[in-house]
């Protein structure tokens, strides 16, 4: 099992991780809300425990983006124990919610709870196929690798995940704005322009003429959507 703790305050941090590798836990940490949202987006964790005052973004703002590409269980940690803001935090995506100080034994004894429904749920409902093939393209989002006509294509991260969003819903169509905020974060300084240099550099690499595009498309005035 795999956990992400995040939190700023780093002696708590210590102690949770700590608790969690004595219950068998492989652990990583991060201390602000972008740090979270990133190493969310290059691993597979099983739960995360979301500290709400953050630097950067706050917990809500971390939960809210990760809900753009992820289901794994967010358990929030923080000193304020409002009905408020738990019903916030809810509204934002957490699955629990952990009033500090906290009994580390109440974190362990809910981690557990939600761990066990998570994959209650998960084997009621059929598992997303973890390769999309489409005409010469092959894409393993488990492995993040990508073939076409079975020759492995070097993509950047933001490129891959740009492929991956379009290619797992077919048809949808992402504006340049949409795909800038669920790629890059809403707070990122950068303009619409870097979705277009990234698509752009995209189709250099995946299609046989990128001005004919045969897996990602433009619909003028609109966006991109993904048609094989």
């Amino acid at each position: 099992m795999k956990a992400l703790v995040v939190d700023d305050e780093k002696l708590i941090v210590k102690g949770l991780k700590f608790s969690l590798e004595q219950e068998g836990y492989e652990v990583d940490c991060a201390y602000d809300g972008q740090e979270a949202i990133d190493k969310a987006k290059e691993n597979e964790y099983d739960i995360m425990l979301l500290d709400l005052m953050l630097p950067i973004y706050n917990g809500y703002e971390v939960c809210q983006q990760i809900r753009e590409f992820s289901d794994m269980p967010i358990v929030m940690l923080t000193a304020k124990g409002e009905d408020m803001d738990k019903i916030l935090g809810f509204e934002n995506g957490a699955d629990d919610y952990i009033t500090k100080p906290f009994n580390i034994l109440e974190v362990k004894a809910r981690i557990k709870a939600i761990i066990r429904r998570n994959k209650r749920k998960a084997a009621m409902v059929p598992q997303e196929p973890k390769v999309i093939e489409s005409g010469k393209m092959k894409l393993d989002i488990e492995a993040k690798r990508l073939y076409i006509d079975g020759v492995e294509v070097n993509l950047t991260v933001k490129e891959f995940d740009i492929l991956k969003l379009l290619a797992e819903n077919p048809g949808k169509i992402y504006s340049r704005d949409q795909l800038l905020t669920i790629i890059w974060g809403s707070k990122y300084p950068g303009d619409a322009r870097t979705v277009d240099v990234n698509v752009r550099r995209l189709r250099e690499k995946i299609e046989e003429n990128p001005a004919k595009p045969e897996y990602v498309h433009t619909k003028w005035g609109m966006g991109y959507y993904f048609q094989g």
